[in-house]
């Protein structure tokens, strides 16, 4: 599970297996975790989180998507990021 970025309590990564998705990122506070699709950003389903908490991971989804887009075809196209 290589994380792509931690931004106050939230840390974004990806699962090494979801290779055959299309490209999206998790995320997770404590217990609470969340995916949302990159391209484009789209909620995909959450645990733990407030509607008023996916508000804001969402924007901060949507202010890093093109890099994480990059991050995600870069670390499945070669197993690295």
């Amino acid at each position: 599970m290589p994380t792509i970025a931690i931004i106050g309590p939230y840390r974004f990564y990806f699962w090494s297996g979801d290779r055959n998705e299309p490209a999206h990122v998790h995320v997770a506070r404590e217990a609470a975790r969340a995916k949302f699709w990159l391209n484009p950003v789209l909620f995909d389903r959450a645990a733990g989180f407030s509607g008023h908490e996916l508000k804001q991971i969402e924007r901060l989804v949507i202010e890093n998507a093109q890099t994480w887009l990059e991050k995600w075809n870069e670390y499945f196209a070669d197993g690295t990021l």
